[in-house]
């Protein structure tokens, strides 16, 4: 994988924790807003699995980890 393709999946998981954030101060309550966190969390898990078949799986992992606290945090 290119530097440039791992820098696209970095960005979208940077777009993906960012709705998660936003999405924990939004209007929905309950069921709602779990369904919306979920599904967001499955969209990272994907662009992990993505990660890790090019990078090691320690190494993935680092980003995701980096990225969730730097949006999150």
């Amino acid at each position: 994988m290119y530097t440039s393709e791992i820098t696209q999946i970095r960005q979208k998981i940077s777009e993906e924790y960012e709705a998660m954030r936003l999405g924990f101060s939004g209007f929905a309550t309950g069921a709602a807003k779990h369904a919306f966190i979920d599904a967001r969390m499955h969209c990272v898990d994907t662009y992990h699995e993505q990660l890790s078949q090019q990078l090691s799986e320690e190494e993935a992992t680092l980003i995701i980890c980096e990225l969730y606290v730097k949006v999150m945090g």
